[in-house]
């Protein structure tokens, strides 16, 4: 039996878009150089690492594995998947007592000890270079050494040395920097926040200049938007740039608006708000800027906020999965604007309450693979 209905076919993209896809999202001129490419640019899956009694979702493992299988659900549905798990082998086996077996043959399972299951940080960064697709292994330490890490930092060399991750090993082991900390444009541009990267414990000593340097030899960044402002109540990234703004197609970017002046966020985000105001694209144009809305209030059983924040949705071929909260109206409203950004995708909801009380939610759990990284598993 399924876990869940299947959802109608996503409607097919019009040629135009077809052929954004095959470009990679990426136009000529810099196809022909280094690039971060877009989320929205073709993959060729999504990786998720797996939570499990070892992890701190040991307290409430039965409600996360049923976020978890929802989110396999919908990827596998759509694209290749890859999950990383210690027990693999009895974890697909109970994945396959419950989903669809077209969505499981889909699913390539690789066994490996690790710390957490926040993907987005450890997880591979991928770059196009002028020798074909590189993998940028950069250094996960905890988010500034706050928790153990050793084993996630240790997967995206696992899996390429197994054969899992195709392309070219770039070892940045000596550069920390998590995927949630920064935003691709697939054109040369980074979003990123000055309180997450210029952290000490993230590389004492590192100044804006010498991050961009790095970043441009990496990436091929042609400039950094540095956001001074924003920052979520519970958040112990730092500042991560997906939980505030993101880069959309077209110029565009997302963030989060408070609008309630009793809210702890709102002074801090309306002058995050401002400083969006004043970023230009590269032609000199402003960016049009859409915002999200301020999720509801999550607190944990301490009573502690949690950050809830709708920017924190996951990018896929075809569809956008984006987090709720319970909380109808603005999980609708949140859904709208994204119905705007991304058009020709379907829009998904994937109940986050549970995730968020690690601190994290949909886009944070997954890091995206582009194309030529992840071969789709035999079936």
């Amino acid at each position: 039996m399924s876990l869940i209905a299947f959802p109608p076919k996503p409607p097919k993209h019009d040629a135009d878009f077809e052929t954004l896809l095959a470009d990679g999202g990426l136009p000529q001129e810099r196809r022909l150089r280094r690039a971060l490419p877009a989320e929205w640019a073709p993959q060729s899956g999504v990786w998720l690492t797996w939570p499990h009694e070892g992890t701190d979702w040991a307290d409430v493992l039965p409600q996360i594995t049923e976020t978890y299988t929802r989110l396999a659900y919908e990827i596998a549905l759509r694209e290749p998947l890859l999950v990383v798990h210690p027990d693999a082998k009895v974890l697909e086996a109970t994945l396959r007592a419950r989903l669809p077996k077209r969505v499981v043959d889909n699913i390539t399972f690789f066994p490996a000890p690790t710390d957490d299951t926040w993907t987005r940080d450890h997880g591979v960064l991928t770059a196009y270079g002028t020798g074909g697709t590189e993998l940028v292994d950069c250094c996960f330490n905890g988010w500034g050494g706050k928790f153990p890490a050793a084993r996630d930092n240790a997967l995206t060399r696992r899996l390429y040395d197994a054969g899992v991750l195709h392309g070219h090993y770039i070892d940045a082991l000596d550069f920390v920097l998590e995927g949630g900390s920064i935003e691709s444009d697939g054109q040369g541009t980074i979003l990123t926040t000055s309180q997450c990267l210029l952290t000490p414990t993230r590389g004492e000593g590192r100044t804006r200049q010498a991050i961009e340097e790095r970043l441009a030899s990496l990436f091929g960044t042609e400039r950094v938007l540095w956001l001074d402002h924003g920052h979520l109540a519970g958040d112990d990234t730092d500042g991560h740039i997906d939980t505030l703004a993101r880069l959309c197609p077209g110029g565009v970017i997302a963030y989060v608006r408070c609008d309630d002046p009793a809210d702890e966020h709102y002074d801090d985000l309306r002058q995050m708000e401002q400083q969006l105001r004043t970023f230009k694209q590269p032609d000199g144009r402003p960016y049009t800027l859409v915002p999200l809305p301020m999720a509801p209030v999550c607190r944990d059983d301490d009573g502690q906020r949690l950050p809830a924040t709708y920017a924190n949705y996951l990018v896929l071929n075809d569809a956008v999965l984006f987090p709720t909260y319970g909380h109808p109206a603005l999980d609708e409203q949140a859904r709208r604007q994204l119905a705007r950004l991304y058009p020709k995708y379907s829009l998904v909801g994937i109940d986050a309450r549970t995730l968020i009380l690690q601190h994290g939610s949909i886009h944070c759990a997954a890091m995206q693979l582009p194309r030529g990284v992840l071969k789709a598993p035999s079936l």
